[in-house]
């Protein structure tokens, strides 16, 4: 299959669907108070918001911490029996809303659900003494959902409901990160053509790459994946499936464990990769590596680079090349007790690709943490 940048378009001039940006991205996680600290301690978020039983609510609590344009909110129920943590119980720590930033949330929700959509939450107005936004929301695949968030006539901290939170004898310094690059689905056998038909439909997004087995493969192991983005750019969404191959891919034991399709990974971007992933690693934060030797070749395979080869190596960051530039990128190990869900951090230099030429490496390197779990088999 060309993986290359596929023709735009889909007959339709108009972007029927226009979204802004990422606005948040909601986790169900155990403990949110927990987790809150560890994304300031570990990757450098700031304190923001947080709702619980202060504000008025009583199943659940949310802790909001940001870090340039990533927000990230961590909900925790407060009782036994809640949808959230039925959630929790089922698939672990992760992602449950990918909140998409726009001008219109009932058009948006609207548009969706004329266009075939399952509703997650019918548009609703949310007030307090700083104004108004309107939610609404879809379902995706799995249990993931999309809500539209339209906050034009709102000024206070996050959203209402919401009090600004403040940890003044705690702020750990940000890292560089940001904002949301792009989130990876992983979906089930034989499904990863009909959710790009769901995105292209429901939403307006194109199918901008597209990559194989063999593209994506190991000696062992093999996957599929195509990028949708929507038609300003700035929201893009790869979505994986599994293919056959001679062992248990990546794919299939995030299924397993999630026990259901997902978000497997979040790519955030930074102006200086180098910098942040000292600066992470200084923190705990553990990355896959790659062998040495992936570097012996790296300048034959990309050409010139204003990176020094020499810091790249120690850090185990790697490098790709399309016709628009280069990129560098890093991969996280499992940020969950699951092998689920991680982080990439990416720092494009004009290119706008996903590193193809690092699939064969990076997988490698998934295999042998795979190995190491035992689930590689």
């Amino acid at each position: 299959m060309d993986t290359s940048t596929l023709p735009k378009g889909n007959n339709t001039t108009e972007d029927f669907m226009p979204i802004n940006g990422t606005d948040y991205v909601e986790l169900y996680v155990g403990n949110s108070k927990q987790a809150a600290h560890y994304y300031k301690a570990a990757f450098g978020f700031q304190s923001y918001a947080q709702a619980g039983l202060e504000t008025g609510l009583k199943d659940r609590e949310s802790y909001v911490v940001v870090q340039d344009k990533i927000r990230l909110v961590l909900t925790s129920p407060l009782k036994s029996g809640t949808e959230i943590g039925k959630h929790i119980d089922k698939h672990g720590d992760g992602v449950k809303v990918v909140a998409l930033w726009v001008d219109d949330a009932t058009i948006a929700y609207n548009n969706a659900m004329e266009r075939g959509a399952t509703s997650y939450m019918e548009p609703r107005v949310e007030e307090d003494k700083d104004g108004k936004v309107v939610r609404a929301g879809i379902y995706t695949y799995g249990e993931t959902v999309h809500i539209f968030v339209e906050r034009k006539d709102y000024n206070g901290t996050f959203l209402p409901g919401f009090k600004k939170w403040e940890t003044p004898d705690y702020n750990p310094e940000p890292t560089g990160l940001k904002f949301v690059d792009h989130m990876v689905g992983n979906v089930g056998w034989n499904k990863m053509n009909h959710w790009v038909k769901f995105y292209e439909d429901v939403l307006g997004f194109k199918n901008i790459l597209s990559f194989d087995d063999k593209d994506i493969s190991t000696e062992y192991t093999a996957l599929m994946s195509k990028v949708m983005s929507n038609g300003n750019g700035r929201i893009k969404f790869p979505i994986n499936e599994p293919a056959e191959g001679q062992k248990k891919s990546q794919v299939e034991e995030y299924l397993d464990f999630y026990e259901d399709e997902g978000v497997q990974h979040i790519a955030v971007a930074t102006d200086d990769i180098i910098k942040t992933v000292r600066d992470l690693r200084s923190r705990g934060v553990e990355f896959l590596r790659v062998p040495a030797t992936y570097y012996d070749a790296v300048t034959d395979r990309v050409g010139e680079i204003d990176e020094d080869i020499a810091p790249l190596k120690e850090l185990g960051i790697l490098v790709d090349r399309d016709d628009e530039g280069y990129l560098l990128q890093i991969f996280t190990k499992p940020v969950e007790p699951r092998p689920t869900m991680f982080f990439e951090i990416i720092q494009r230099k004009g290119a706008q690709s996903f590193g193809k030429g690092n699939f064969k490496a990076l997988f490698e390197a998934i295999e042998r943490e795979q190995e190491l779990r035992g689930t590689l088999h």
